[in-house]
């Protein structure tokens, strides 16, 4: 039995929120065209069998590596340098269009951790290309365990590659139970479901200027009732997220209540607020309220 800590890393984009839905079968992480979605880590259990051997795998969704001066990237670069030296492995996923600044830059940070490069988005580029891409990788050889090419659309195996994965795992027992997908709890699922829902839905700086609190989860027998309240910088804000005769805030909550309904198998009341709170990511103080907690 092999069982550990697997770090999900690259730059804002990469595709690596996309991977691990595909992975573990559920789409439980925030996943949005825009960069820099995902704030904090998010583990994915995945339980895989390799050479007649079991394997436990953990997956360490991270924030897109970026360097920007706000507190909050301050914050998500911390939670992506927190797993880089935590977890037993590292993916570093390399979209096939960039070139080698990004995975360099991850060479510098990466402390000669063992690492597998993955290069993402294959399906958009021809066979042609994605050979040229591996031969330019292949001068930082030297430095990563293996090198994969893998897009997330549907029929992809993923085998070889979570072969890979396990055998670069301790030897341990399973650390959490075969059914567990997640070690998020359900108002953090919820919370970032919300968010997401907002990406999707308003464009701009709204989704960047915004947050979730999750204030009430309440589970009973045939329904859960969830109490969320949103909030925004700015009064014309509040009221983009609200929309005329409330129809956006409406599309965020019937969004987010299909799937976790679809998620959790019974009814889900959803109740949204929209609150403005200009200083709400101006501090640690503040920031602290609503989850992101630094290191002092």
């Amino acid at each position: 039995m092999r069982a550990g800590f697997v770090g999900v890393l690259g730059r804002p984009n990469a595709g690596k929120s996309t991977l691990l839905n595909t992975l573990c079968g559920e789409q439980l992480a925030l996943v949005s065209h825009k960069a820099n979605a995902t704030r904090k880590r998010m583990n994915f259990i995945i339980n895989h069998t390799f050479d007649q051997k079991e394997a436990q795998i953990i997956f360490v969704d991270t924030p897109g590596i970026h360097q920007q001066e706000k507190l909050l990237n301050q914050f998500m670069l911390q939670e992506a340098l927190k797993a880089m030296g935590d977890c037993d492995l590292n993916l570093f996923l390399a979209p096939v269009y960039d070139d080698l600044s990004h995975y360099r830059n991850f060479l510098e940070l990466n402390n000669h951790k063992p690492h597998i490069l993955l290069l993402t988005q294959c399906d958009k580029v021809t066979q042609e290309q994605i050979l040229q891409k591996i031969a330019l990788y292949q001068q930082e050889a030297p430095y990563f365990a293996s090198l994969f090419p893998i897009h997330c659309k549907k029929h992809f195996d993923f085998t070889q590659l979570l072969n890979e994965i396990a055998k670069h795992l301790p030897s341990s027992p399973a650390l959490f139970e075969d059914d567990i997908l997640t070690t998020s709890n359900m108002r953090e699922i919820c919370k970032e479901m919300i968010r997401e829902a907002i990406f999707e839905n308003l464009s701009d700086e709204i989704p960047y200027q915004s947050d979730v609190i999750i204030e009430k989860y309440i589970h009973k027998q045939g329904i859960n009732e969830i109490f969320a309240k949103i909030i925004v910088q700015k009064e014309s804000q509040k009221a983009m997220v609200i929309g005329k005769n409330g129809e956006c805030i409406k599309r965020i909550g019937k969004n987010v209540r299909l799937k976790l309904e679809r998620l959790e198998e019974k009814k889900i009341f959803l109740r949204l607020n929209v609150f403005v709170n200009k200083n709400w990511n101006k501090s640690k103080e503040e920031l602290k309220k609503i989850g992101y907690d630094f290191d002092s």
